[in-house]
């Protein structure tokens, strides 16, 4: 099997740079495959290298890309305060130019994928996080997110000292609030007098609080100085701002999406307590190996605790004390004993 880099037309790639698009420059084809593929790749704001959520659907491509050869790969991301047309004209351009499946990361596509993917019956399209976009040709990728931030938060409450923890999301939107949920029930699972700080960084449709690190950085500032001592991040690219600010005070962050005590800034990731592990990357392995093999299906594919969807990371070894506390409710969940509610 030969590879060779990959060659857009010039018409593609200006159209999809003018509505923020990113070509992979690691790309390639491998066109002895039989069944090779001409795969788009639709990132939420940050793209490829935030070291979160958009990475993670990166790893699942990259995964994809290594063992089940595919023809041609391209990714393209939203910017900061685009208006909702350079979402549609992303998808439309990577249909028209022949790309299927495309897959959309993130819930701020939904709207575009229901306005693209009928005009585009033949297109296979997949989305990450939103079940509202639906059709023959649609497969919703999502994560049981409130699972896994039960455990985080049952972690964070066994942790602190001071019974003081903060949350800081993204965008304060349905999706982020699954996140919220879930942790909240872990903390009062485990210590239910503890105090609960929330703050948000924008609402939808300002979507800019998955990427301002420096406003998460100043919300979570003022959690650590009110008492708190551990502050999980739902937020994205804007996490790298609770690091740094759990690193000024001196306290613990959760990660999210990824293992971020391997992904962060290198300064950051020892006091990165654990993360909330969203394998986003399976989830689009899977689409993409089930599609090759004539099995994927439109609709509704849930990845919770049992499926290994969502976890818990242990690097850094911070919380090998509690850990086994941690699975013995971790298996409570998978079983039905306790129940946690999405919102």
């Amino acid at each position: 099997m030969r590879s060779i880099a990959v060659l857009m037309t010039g018409a593609v790639l200006a159209a999809a740079t003018a509505c923020g698009g990113v070509h992979s420059p690691g790309a390639t084809v491998q066109g002895d495959h039989p069944r090779a593929l001409r795969i788009g790749l639709a990132y939420d704001i940050g793209g490829r290298g935030d070291k979160s959520f958009n990475d993670a659907a990166a790893d699942g491509l990259d995964d994809a890309r290594r063992s089940l050869g595919l023809l041609q790969v391209q990714e393209v991301a939203a910017q900061p305060g685009e208006p909702e047309s350079a979402k549609v004209n992303r998808l439309r351009l990577m249909a028209q130019a022949g790309y299927s499946p495309i897959i959309a990361v993130g819930y701020a596509y939904s709207d575009a994928v229901k306005e693209v993917a009928p005009k585009f019956p033949g297109t296979k399209f997949a989305i990450v996080d939103d079940s509202v976009a639906s059709g023959p040709n649609v497969t919703n990728l999502l994560f049981a997110e409130e699972q896994g931030s039960f455990l985080v938060g049952a972690a964070a409450a066994m942790k602190s000292k001071t019974g003081d923890i903060g949350f800081v999301g993204g965008v304060e939107s349905p999706l982020i609030k699954k996140f919220e949920a879930g942790y909240t029930q872990g903390v009062k699972y485990v210590n239910p007098r503890a105090k609960i700080e929330i703050a948000y960084l924008t609402k939808p449709p300002d979507l800019t609080g998955f990427d301002n690190a420096p406003k998460a950085q100043d919300a979570a500032q003022k959690m650590f100085a009110a008492g708190a001592d551990v502050v999980y991040q739902a937020a994205g690219a804007s996490g790298a701002g609770v690091f740094k600010a759990a690193k000024s005070a001196k306290g613990w962050a959760i990660g999210v999406d990824s293992d971020q005590a391997r992904t962060a800034d290198p300064s950051v990731r020892g006091l990165i307590l654990t993360s909330m592990v969203k394998r986003v990357d399976v989830a689009v392995y899977d689409y993409i190996a089930n599609l090759m093999d004539g099995t994927v299906k439109s609709g509704r594919a849930v990845y919770d605790l049992k499926l290994g969807g969502v976890d818990y990371s242990t690097t850094g070894g911070h919380i090998d004390d509690i850990q086994p506390r941690l699975e013995q409710l971790k298996q409570e969940i998978i079983i039905g004993k306790i129940r946690v509610s999405a919102g």
